[in-house]
């Protein structure tokens, strides 16, 4: 005996498994923009032309100890945007970098303006692991 789904379940699995489908591809577009916020010097070999060469997630990773080591010359902005990325790449490094920043808490975001802010956003809204 099979059940029917009502109308509205089969709608909102069909929009989840929509958007699922398309995460790794716009969150590869989102990871690409805050690369280019941030600076293409803190991920993968720290070129411009490595970002626009860039096929996947992998091509632009943080490199995480020089972004460590830069951490204390950064504004409370620029550093709480790239711990933030980070964390997507590795979060228990991001989180170390997060702490570091004086991250407490997900209001603390609430210092970094809009075009940061909606990255990050779309970074949560889209990520499907790295």
């Amino acid at each position: 005996m099979s059940q029917h789904l009502p109308s509205e379940v089969v709608d909102q699995i069909l929009r989840e498994e929509r958007h699922f489908a398309a995460a790794p591809d716009a969150f590869f577009a989102a990871w690409k923009r805050g690369v280019e916020i941030a600076g293409p010097r803190w991920f993968g070999n720290g070129t411009r032309d490595g970002l626009i060469q860039a096929r996947n997630k992998w091509d632009i990773c943080p490199d995480v100890p020089r972004i460590g080591k830069a951490l204390g010359f950064m504004s409370s902005g620029e550093r709480m945007f790239l711990a933030a990325m980070v964390s997507f790449y590795n979060s228990r490094k991001g989180a170390t970098l997060l702490r570091r920043s004086g991250f407490e808490g997900l209001a603390d975001l609430s210092g970094l303006d809009l075009q940061r802010r909606q990255v990050i956003a779309d970074l949560v809204l889209h990520y499907d692991g790295w």
